[in-house]
């Protein structure tokens, strides 16, 4: 799939202000400074579709950008920069919970993790909770062009290990990219048009 026309629609932090177009959404998420926007702009061909800073939590509200007139990628808060209450069950803002527990649009979501780094305990949480909520999700490991091939492998290997050891029955589908270099970018766009052809053929709402 070639992306040709990437367009901003809204920002809110309102899910129930989120279009109401029953087009298939794909949300990106991740912790603060992940490269996501940067993802999001190799994605779509645009240098500054999505807003990049070197300050963690640039992104605080919903973003919905029409993709090909047929789709939505959601740029979602990054987790982990906010204080957040007690009593939530989720590691991140009650709206984007209530974002992946009740937006229906949602067929994906992208969660970023800098493959830099060793498993977090944070990405692991959050990953748990997307999975127990039944939220159908994929992991993207981010600046792959910063580590060796090696060490790409050995933490990869390392996020295996330990969502088995919380229980997982397999590793996600997952995609290795690097913004810079466009590493991932036609996996990702191949992915997200194999699921809309999927959606589109045997979803009437869309």
């Amino acid at each position: 799939m070639k992306i040709n026309t990437a367009e901003f629609i809204i920002s809110n932090s309102d899910v129930a202000k989120c279009p109401k177009d029953f087009m298939p959404e794909y949300a990106f998420i991740g912790r603060s400074n992940v490269g996501k926007s940067s993802l999001i702009n190799m994605l779509t061909n645009q240098k500054k579709l999505a807003k990049t800073s070197g300050r963690p939590g640039k992104t605080q509200l919903i973003n919905h950008f029409l993709i090909n007139n047929n789709w939505f990628l959601v740029d979602l808060p990054g987790y982990g920069y906010a204080k957040v209450s007690k009593k939530t069950k989720s590691i991140f803002q009650e709206f984007i919970t209530d974002y992946f527990e009740t937006r229906e649009q949602l067929v994906c979501a992208f969660v970023l993790i800098d493959i830099r780094h060793e498993a977090q305990t944070i990405d692991i949480e959050f990953m748990s909770y997307m999975g127990e909520s039944e939220i159908p999700f994929c992991i993207v490991f981010t600046k792959a062009d910063k580590i060796s091939k090696v060490k790409i492998d050995s933490h990869v290997a390392a996020y295996k290990k330990k969502m088995f050891a919380n229980n997982w029955a397999e590793m996600p589908h997952y995609f290795v990219t690097s913004a810079t270099e466009s590493t991932g970018k036609e996996e990702l766009l191949i992915y997200i048009d194999e699921v809309n052809q999927e959606v589109f053929k045997n979803n009437n709402q869309f």
